[in-house]
Formats: C-alpha cells, structure tokens, sequence
C-alpha cells in the first residue's frame, strides 16, 4: 500500500500593515475646506459681502421695507436664473430668455384685449407659446446640432422684432391697452403679483415662488432621476446616450422650464403694471446667466447647483436697490453694478482656490 504524501500549503504569515501614507491626496480634508469648495458658498459669503456694504454705505438699506424691495427686486431676476441655471447645468444656452419674457405678457394682454376674453384665457394661451418657444429651441439644438448661443441668438432677434411690429400693427401703438377693468383680472393679480404682510411689511408674493421654486428645483437635482440626467447630458451628452440618458428629452425639456419660467414672470409683469412695453427685454438675459455662472453653474455644462443662483439673484437685486438707497449718481449704475459683481466672482474664486489647495 503506497501512501502518497501531499506537500502541506506554506504557511506565511502576511506582511505587518507599514504606516499608513498621508501624501495629500488621500488624506481626509476638514470639513470647512470642503464646504469652502462648494460653489454655493462662496456666492454665499460674496452676497454677505455685498450686503454689508451697502448695510454700512446705505443707512436705508437697515429698514424691513427696504429689504422686502431688495428681496422682490431678486426674486423677479431668481425665478428667472433658476431655469437658466438648470439649462447651464445640461450644456445649453438661452440668449432669448429676457424677450420671451416679454412675448409672453405681449400674447396674453393683447388676446384677451382684442379678443375681449376672460384674462385667463389670456394667460393660458401665453403659457401654450412660451413652451412652444422653448420646445422650438430645444428641438432645434438637438435635431441641428447646432450651438444653442446661435439658435437662441436667431430666437432672440426674431421675438425682438415680433414683438414691436405685432405690437405697433394690432394696437398702433408700441405699449398694450390697459387690461386691469377685465374679466379675471383682479384673480390673476391675486396669483401672479399679490402682496401680503409680515410684521407690518408688504412682501411681494413673488418672493414666496422664488423660494419655493429654488427648493424644488434643489429637491429635482438631487434627488429624483431627472437631476442625475440633466448633469449627465451637460457632462458628456454622448456618453450619457450610451447608458440609457434620453438626451432628446432631456435638452428639450430643458428649454421648456425656461418658456415656463418666461411665462411666469410675463404674467408677473402685466398683472403688476396692467400693461406692457413690447422693447423691454433685451438685455434680461444677460443678468439671468450672470446670476446663474456667479451661483457656481460651469459654462461648460455638467456642474452647477439650484441654490448656488439664488445668491447671485440676491446680489444683483442688492446692488440695484442699493444704490438708489444710497442716493448715489444713476449714471454710474452699470459701471458700480460691473465693479461689485466682479469683486464678488473674484471672491467667490479665491475662497474656492484657497479651499481646494490646501
């Protein structure tokens, strides 16, 4: 009887753990490093910047009235910067977002005026053209391949035009008719441009939306699909196809939420001023992506956030109504409003440099 021997397996006894590397890279940053990277805090602390000084250079600016004007001011810029930033956050472009804005109010006062309907009529068709503006520059991008920075360009100068020629040949005039003795107006003016009051202080209603917008925008990107596809096809469009992202959707409906939000603050207008002036607009656009790039959105698309565009709306409402409190010279609007914005990207770039190289 043979006995095969089987050779027992080497016992080795594993290598003892050597001190554990800490070159930087893999070490643990605090925490107030890594909430100083955030984009949204360094907006945050350049509108606190802001804030201050004209709290300092501008003794009105202490009252509770004058905040609630600075607040209206931004929410009116904000509800706007939200759908931009969300179209800035999926790699697109609107540059005829501050005319449609115009279009839209355009369309509901003058159909509920010459066509003597009932306002809401008025509003609902207008809400019809502002997502079919926006459906159209979204198919547009997407079916052409086209930059969206022309094919909204091309949307901008065509309602630009629209709107005075429509408006000048329907009612000879370049304004709209006072619609404020229709039917459905006082419960339209409830809904788009009421005010209510908070410790003896009228808050436009306008702020409420604002807030509640940015929250669900917030809630959208962060936690539903919808967020994770909006990043991804701002990211890399072709990748986010190959695993399933419908970016056709995606883009398209992206424009859409701008035309709602056009229409939103359309409304905004006429039911606050009872009219509308068809050359107001231009120039909107500039103010809603600038609040939206200062809010930390990437012009290249892919990174940004929804909360980042409402302190660079609080900003731009802040420097507006500031420097009429502080009763200074109008002519050095722009050139003031240039110089504090810039001040504030700059610190909003220093606190995230210094954030990430330590």
């Amino acid at each position: 009887m043979s006995m095969t021997q089987h050779a027992e397996p080497a016992v080795t006894t594993p290598p003892a753990p050597g001190p554990k590397e800490t070159d930087g890279r893999t070490a643990q940053r605090p925490l107030v490093l890594r909430l100083l990277a955030r984009p949204e805090v360094g907006v945050f602390l350049g509108a606190v910047a802001v804030y201050v000084f004209f709290l300092v250079a501008a003794p009105p600016v202490r009252e509770a009235s004058s905040m609630a004007n600075v607040l209206y001011q931004s929410s009116t810029i904000g509800i706007m910067a939200l759908p931009v930033a969300l179209l800035m956050i999926g790699g697109e472009f609107d540059l005829s977002a501050g005319v449609a804005v115009i279009t839209s109010a355009l369309t509901a006062s003058m159909l509920a005026y010459q066509l003597s309907m009932n306002v809401w009529a008025g509003v609902i068709i207008a809400l019809l053209v502002s997502l079919g503006v926006g459906f159209f520059n979204g198919w547009m991008v997407v079916k052409t391949g086209l930059p969206s920075f022309l094919v909204t360009l091309g949307t901008f100068l065509i309602l630009q035009g629209v709107n005075l020629a429509v408006t000048k040949l329907v009612t000879g005039n370049v304004a709209t008719d006072d619609i404020s003795d229709m039917d459905g107006f006082d419960g339209a003016r409830k809904v788009f441009a009421s005010t209510f009051e908070i410790g003896g202080v009228n808050v436009k209603i306008t702020v409420v939306y604002w807030l509640v917008f940015a929250a669900i925008a917030t809630w959208v990107l962060l936690r539903t699909k919808y967020g994770n596809w909006v990043f991804s096809v701002g990211g890399n469009k072709e990748s986010a196809r190959a695993v399933g992202v419908p970016v056709t959707f995606t883009k398209i409906s992206l424009f859409m939420l701008v035309g709602f939000g056009a229409w939103f603050i359309g409304m905004h207008n006429l039911f606050s001023f009872n009219t509308v002036q068809s050359g107001e607009g231009v120039g909107q656009e500039l103010i809603y992506i600038s609040a939206a790039v200062i809010g930390g959105c990437l012009l290249t698309g892919g990174a940004g956030s929804a909360i980042g565009p409402v302190f660079g709306a609080f900003m731009f409402g802040m420097v507006q109504q500031g420097i009429v409190y502080a009763g200074w010279n109008p002519d050095w609007f722009k050139a003031f409003l240039g110089v504090m914005l810039l001040g504030a990207v700059l610190i909003n770039l220093w606190v995230s440099r210094t954030a990430t190289r330590r």
